[in-house]
């Protein structure tokens, strides 16, 4: 339940600090005092967007804090689930928003996105307004409702699990329909372009071989002359054809003349093995570059046929606008498996529709659960909405609740409208179209209380739900909602009607004053003697008559 609600800085509110107490509470005030301003506060720390215009001018930023008692309600898991800190007694729910218009949400003190707070909020407090009257209009508000009393929630998760695989299922075999159309109008062309691919024979990394072929055998007698200035170089020397000047064997020479002193000069020795080692490596460097010199040679057959498969590739790559090998070849896979597909796709889609069918058999079978459970439930709902509105002053009601088979959906295959008569005269006719403000009030209430029972909402608000009624239909309405907060749940009620603020256990007054800085609104708890005052006024209005004092304490059941 809402232990505390903090406000500061937003619209009119300065600052407000209150203590809210458990079972029925009431809120009254005049028209404009601020009711709304503080439904608007708490409806931030539902998730709710944020709006610059609601910080109070010329301050720093808005804050809005509410303290709840969740221990009776075993919500650790969303905590754990989270990453949030768990505190039955005192969960603490905040939104910071900034002139700029920046909004932070905390819960227990750990930054949580709106996403976030909007879940735990919704499991926290529910507000009635008046324009949720209009839910009556919606066929999913009204199977929602039967849903919830007749507490068919795993059977409903069980059911979307599979009419959810079953879409899933459905979407594939239409992309694998659309996919063989447009395969089998491209076919010839694909295959073309296959045969045009395997036919260049391609392989990773062939282009760059074939470069570097083609700009080896484009350089051949360049190369040769190289290789041939440097055997000569190594072998015989500048210019020389004697074989004694040659590099290799003048460092010989050098072995030879370090080996002549070692034993005179052993320091030489080790000198001399070096050398050794590098004479040893020239030799072989001067065989290699022999081999290649040799073997190297300029073939124009082999010249032409390299750069004849390199156009291939280049014009391959030019057509299907890629740059490298790589890329052909990915291509060239991706057209065996459309013309694969064009060849198995009638076997695949076969497979599907057969799981398709057994989806579907499920979830028709899951459905028709859920439609005996809602028709149990709708039966129950009929039996009890009469007995609730006949108590609440339409005495010649008639309810009840229309279930028609529909297509397959999210949430099975019925559609649920809540008929109603306020007479024996009229036919029946959707609640929306017939039934009176006043009277879409009490239909209303009266769902509230059948379903507050399956939803163990902490905290319910009602914001004048009793708009188009008065006298004992009041009390009668102040009745459900007090016999609503006995059950572990704190109700709270703002309301213009005495008959209601009068059973209260709790009263709140919100008013308006002038300060130093304008106009402000605040609230507070009302003692005994002013719940007279203010149940007096509300009878009389602003000139309380005696008359009105003993009405005020005649609902209050005072002396």
């Amino acid at each position: 339940m809402l232990k505390q609600l903090y406000i500061n800085n937003f619209t009119l509110i300065d600052t407000l600090d209150i203590q809210l107490n458990p079972g029925f509470s009431v809120i009254t005030g005049e028209t404009g005092a601020g009711k709304s301003i503080i439904l608007g506060a708490i409806n931030l720390l539902l998730g709710q967007r944020a709006d610059t215009k609601c910080i109070k001018h010329d301050t720093h930023k808005c804050i809005i804090e509410a303290h709840f008692d969740i221990s009776r309600y075993g919500m650790e898991n969303f905590f754990n689930d989270n990453g949030i800190d768990y505190d039955a007694d005192d969960c603490i729910l905040r939104r910071e928003i900034s002139p700029t218009g920046k909004s932070r949400a905390f819960i227990n003190d750990t930054p949580v996105t709106l996403l976030t707070m909007r879940t735990l909020g919704s499991q926290l407090i529910d507000i009635h307004s008046q324009h949720q009257n209009l839910l009556l209009n919606e066929e999913n508000f009204q199977l929602n409702v039967i849903d919830i009393i007749a507490e068919d929630k795993p059977l409903l998760i069980k059911y979307k699990e599979h009419f959810s695989e079953l879409k899933a299922v459905r979407r594939e075999i239409q992309k694998m329909r659309d996919e063989a159309e447009e395969n089998k109008k491209n076919e010839d062309f694909m295959r073309f372009q296959l045969k045009e691919l395997m036919d260049a024979g391609l392989q990773p990394e062939m282009q760059e071989e074939l470069e570097h072929e083609s700009d080896m055998l484009s350089h051949v007698e360049e190369i040769k002359t190289a290789l041939y200035s440097v055997e000569n170089i190594l072998e015989n020397g500048n210019n020389s054809n004697d074989g004694d000047d040659g590099v290799t064997n003048r460092l010989k020479e050098a072995v030879r003349s370090l080996e002549n002193i070692v034993d005179i000069f052993p320091e030489t020795k080790s000198l001399a093995e070096r050398m050794e080692s590098c004479y040893i490596e020239l030799k072989d460097i001067l065989q290699e570059i022999s081999t290649e010199a040799a073997n190297i040679d300029f073939d124009p057959k082999r010249l032409e046929q390299v750069n004849s498969m390199l156009d291939k590739i280049y014009s391959l790559e030019h057509k299907h606008n890629v740059t490298t090998i790589n890329e052909l070849l990915i291509l060239q896979k991706d057209l065996e498996t459309k013309l694969n597909n064009i060849d198995n796709s009638d076997e695949e889609i076969s497979k599907l529709l057969k799981k398709e069918q057994v989806l579907s058999d499920e979830c028709e079978r899951l459905a028709d659960e859920l439609t005996a459970i809602r028709t149990k439930s709708a039966k129950k709902i009929e039996k009890e909405m009469p007995e609730r509105l006949i108590a609440l002053g339409i005495p010649k009601v008639r309810f009840a609740v229309n279930i028609e088979n529909k297509e397959l959906g999210n949430d099975g295959h019925d559609r649920v409208s809540f008929m109603f008569s306020a007479n024996t005269s009229t036919p029946m006719q959707p609640v929306a179209q017939v039934a009176s403000g006043g009277e879409i009030a009490r239909v209303m209430l009266s769902l509230k209380a059948m379903i507050s029972g399956a939803v163990k909402l902490p905290t319910i608000i009602f914001d004048e739900i009793d708009t188009g009624v008065s006298g004992k239909i009041a009390e009668k309405m102040a009745d459900i909602m007090q016999a609503m907060a006995h059950s572990e749940r704190q109700v709270i009620s703002i309301t213009h009607l005495p008959q209601i603020a009068a059973k209260g256990s709790t009263h709140y007054k919100v008013y308006k004053e002038e300060s130093s800085s304008g106009t402000i609104s605040s609230m507070r708890q009302l003692s005994n003697d002013e719940r007279i005052k203010e149940i007096a006024q509300m009878l009389s209005g602003s000139k309380i008559t005696e008359a009105a004092i003993s009405n005020a304490k005649e609902l209050l059941k005072v002396e």
